[in-house]
């Protein structure tokens, strides 16, 4: 089991950059494949990124591709959102996700359900 504790949210504006991150209890975080998901006023949860547990491959939205960047350092148990060039449709609340299973598709990563493990969310807002 991994608990997830968010960080690094706020307020920007339009163009600005933000980095998230995502603190991990546990053991096994190494094992966990993560994910960032995130959720408009209004809107369903809408898978942003996802890192396997090496980090050797990532998955990103069309949405955010080329602005956003998911690392991760397994030593300190952190994964990471860099998001450059922000826009006002990137205002959500973005949660961590972590998953442990062992096999899985593209499909299963892209779905913002198919995550066992969740952090309580951070705010970010970004103003036009």
């Amino acid at each position: 089991q991994v608990q997830l504790v968010e960080s690094g949210g706020g307020l920007v504006q339009a163009g600005d950059s933000l980095r998230l991150s995502c603190a991990a209890s546990g053991r096994t975080f190494s094992r966990y494949l993560m994910g960032w998901v995130r959720q408009a006023p209004g809107k369903d949860r809408e898978f942003v990124a996802a890192i396997s547990w090496s980090g050797d491959k990532t998955w990103y939205a069309d949405s955010v591709k080329g602005r956003f960047t998911i690392s991760r350092d397994n030593a300190k148990n952190t994964v990471y959102l860099q998001m450059n060039s922000l826009k006002a449709e990137d205002t959500a609340v973005f949660y961590c996700a972590a998953e442990r299973s062992d096999y899985y598709t593209n499909y299963d990563v892209r779905s913002s359900s198919w995550y066992d493990y969740w952090g309580q969310g951070t705010q970010v807002t970004v103003s036009s």
